[in-house]
């Protein structure tokens, strides 16, 4: 499947004006990275989407329309941001724990554990009854059959894959749950008065607020690319709440940053008045975790009639694991993807993606998504729900089909990519980051702030 292919096959997902097809130009061809996988046309399609969209919105509210071109190579870049990333000339903070990685169980099978965060790793030390010590995690996971292991760090709300091949996902109830579901779904969840995406003529989503509820990659990449197009883009995080330094930094580029404790009755009173301002309400807590604070889809459509709420999840929002702690990493491990790329390198251990590209593809989709349902909603009013998830993402890559010999590509490093990138000083110095990788003929995304600390802001909207 081309690139432009997958970007048409996203448009009618959406449902969306196939005239609009007409205007988008998408160049390169995979394998852009060492994958089996086409990771490229995964990027450059999703890419394409969103970008096509925020043209429309565009179009919506002015009457023009706009030409969109896509780069495969500009599109694995941004796919890559928080790999390409460095701060002040140097490389930025480690991304990883140093106990994340794979171990091999007693039974000859390969489990993966994912440790970033401090309280994840405490508890998986517990299970094993180890020391903090990567040696003594190995000699632990020797003693553990790996579906036992996998099932009980499952069970204790922990972090972690067992390596499965595609038939063993397949054969998972899980997996049979997600496979009735489309790629992503835009449903109508509320009645609302049609109204305009945004205000003025000079970018997309200019007037346009986005209250941002998401941590790591795929919802701040989301709220990120809506931020590159001009939306309002209020980051709301927890002040308990563990953040990756590189990707607070990368993903944070356009937003501003406060902090509201849902814990808190106060803090509950603060998000339910942003949100009844806001126009795109996206996160990426697990399946029902706003729900019991107050914040379900059909609350925030209560609170602000015409809201578009956007849900991200790891393994889908229905099924038994819809509630299992999951990262773009895991999601590779469980559903066969890194299997395939271990078989495809003849490695002696397991190997993921180049990227994190169900975290990436998920985001960008997550914006697409939102864009569609704003373009509904100013056509023919309604509050909208927009529910993706990694494993959803993985699934449709999978079915893209496999390039033989695509691990033999060439890697692609930081000065291959120069043109790619741009500078920006911020609070944490000068940070260099990957540049949108689209082109619109009459509004370029550009990110208008710098990244800013956790919490630099008040919790308001700018008047």
């Amino acid at each position: 499947m081309t690139p432009l292919i997958a970007l048409e096959h996203l448009w009618s997902v959406a449902e969306c004006d196939p005239a609009a097809l007409e205007s988008v130009v998408i160049d390169g061809n995979d394998p852009g990275l060492p994958s089996v996988y086409r990771v490229g046309t995964l990027a450059a399609a999703a890419i394409g989407a969103m970008a096509l969209a925020a043209a429309e919105c565009f179009r919506l509210r002015t009457g023009r329309r706009q030409r969109v071109e896509v780069e495969m190579r500009r599109a694995l870049a941004s796919f890559r941001s928080e790999r390409y990333l460095r701060v002040n000339d140097g490389p930025a903070p480690e991304l990883r724990g140093p106990l994340t990685g794979f171990y091999e169980t007693r039974d000859g099978r390969w489990i993966q554990l994912h440790t970033n965060f401090e309280h994840h790793r405490d508890g998986v030390l517990k299970v094993l009854g180890c020391a903090n010590d990567r040696a003594a995690v190995v000699e632990a996971i020797r003693g553990w059959n790996g579906a036992a292991l996998d099932q009980t760090l499952a069970d204790a709300g922990l972090c972690a894959a067992l390596i499965r091949t595609p038939r063993e996902w397949t054969a998972l109830e899980q997996a049979a749950a997600i496979a009735d579901l489309p790629l992503f779904q835009i449903e109508r969840i509320g009645d609302a008065p049609p109204e305009p995406v945004g205000s003025g003529v000079e970018r997309p989503l200019a007037g346009t607020r986005v209250l941002d509820l998401s941590r790591i990659i795929a919802g701040p990449v989301a709220g990120r690319a809506l931020a590159q197009h001009g939306a309002e883009v209020l980051l709301v995080s927890g002040p308990h709440l563990p953040n990756i330094p590189p990707l607070v930094i990368d993903n944070g580029r356009g937003k501003r940053s406060a902090v509201v404790d849902l814990r808190h009755a106060d803090g509950c009173a603060a998000l339910a008045s942003l949100t009844a301002e806001a126009d795109v309400f996206l996160q990426a807590y697990r399946p029902g975790a706003l729900a019991a604070r107050g914040f379900s889809p059909e609350d925030a459509a209560r609170m602000r009639p015409g809201i578009v709420y956007v849900s991200i999840c790891a393994y889908g929002h229905t099924g038994p694991w819809a509630n299992r702690r999951g990262f773009d990493s895991l999601v590779q491990s469980a559903s066969g993807i890194a299997w395939n790329e271990t078989q495809a390198a003849q490695a002696a251990s397991p190997q993921h993606l180049p990227c994190q590209a169900l975290d990436h593809g998920t985001g960008y989709l997550a914006a697409f998504g939102a864009m569609v349902a704003l373009a509904r909603r100013a056509t023919e009013g309604g509050s909208w729900h927009v529910r993706l998830s990694l494993a959803q993402t993985g699934r449709w890559l999978q079915s893209l089909g496999q390039i033989e010999g695509g691990r033999r590509a060439p890697d692609v490093t930081l000065d291959d990519l120069r043109d790619c990138l741009e500078t920006v000083e911020s609070p944490f110095g000068k940070v260099l980051g990957t540049s949108p990788a689209e082109l619109l003929s009459e509004t370029q995304p550009f990110f208008g702030r710098p990244p800013v600390p956790i919490g630099t802001d008040e919790a308001r909207w700018i008047a």
